[in-house]
């Protein structure tokens, strides 16, 4: 696996080097690698079989990812985000069973949540015993769950046997969000690979991120953030009789 792991990181450093890219540093011995390419999937799932973090893009903004149930790698990525490790970090599924694998999402049906998802919203919940990790998020006892609707990540959440990924975004605590990953250059050499979609979004509004809406409590919501996609999320709370409240 290390052997393959070496091959593709090579060949991605020789691409790097020969594209129009933002060109490496001789130091610098991180990956970075269009979405599109063939391999670009069997190279991030060798960093996070390997334990490391990577940088990815996702339908708002560039996220860093790593395994979410792999207790060194959530370590890593708090120490590479500059994060206070209770302030916490959702996680990447890629489909609605996933999700309900995860998190405790009985009292929310599958219509609410397929007009909710794939899209720029993290679903907090009550996590599940499938979440086993000691690291996430050690403060409280929910998850926040995101299916973005972009392709790459949700291939990669597929071809990583369906398991979480940890997601946050790709910059340093209280730095603005990513939209292209030149942006994010300071954290290349901590990271096992960053795939390249080019700029993601054309205004700024893109970088509010995702809205975070807390669905633990049945019948009831609460906004945690805004984020990108509030006003159709309010709309369809109303559309589903679900109430606002204060957080518990």
């Amino acid at each position: 696996m290390r052997r393959l792991q070496t091959q593709l990181l090579r060949r991605f450093q020789g691409l790097h080097k020969s594209s129009t890219m933002l060109p490496l540093k001789s130091d610098l011995r991180t990956p970075v690698c269009p979405v599109e390419d063939e391999a670009a999937l069997q190279l991030a799932r060798q960093c996070l079989l390997t334990g490391q973090v990577i940088a990815l893009p996702t339908d708002t903004v560039y996220g860093l990812a790593c395994d979410a149930n792999n207790e060194s790698a959530i370590q890593k990525l708090y120490e590479i985000k500059g994060r206070d490790e209770h302030k916490p970090v959702a996680i990447c599924v890629h489909n609605i069973p996933a999700l309900r694998r995860f998190g405790q999402a009985s009292h929310l049906s599958d219509e609410l949540l397929t007009r909710l998802l794939p899209g720029p919203l993290t679903i907090v919940i009550e996590r599940t015993p499938q979440l086993s990790n000691r690291f996430l998020n050690p403060s409280t006892s929910k998850i926040g769950i995101r299916i973005p609707d972009f392709n790459f990540i949700r291939d990669l959440c597929a071809v990583w046997q369906d398991q979480p990924l940890a997601l946050t975004s790709a910059n340093r605590s209280s730095a603005p969000s990513s939209l292209q990953v030149s942006e994010f250059r300071s954290l290349w050499p901590h990271l096992g690979a960053v795939f390249d979609a080019g700029q993601i979004g054309l205004t700024e509004e893109r970088r509010l991120a995702s809205t975070v809406i807390d669905l633990a409590t049945p019948g009831y919501f609460e906004i945690v953030r805004a984020g990108v996609a509030l006003k159709q999320t309010l709309s369809l709370m109303e559309e589903f009789g679900i109430q606002s409240r204060e957080i518990l």
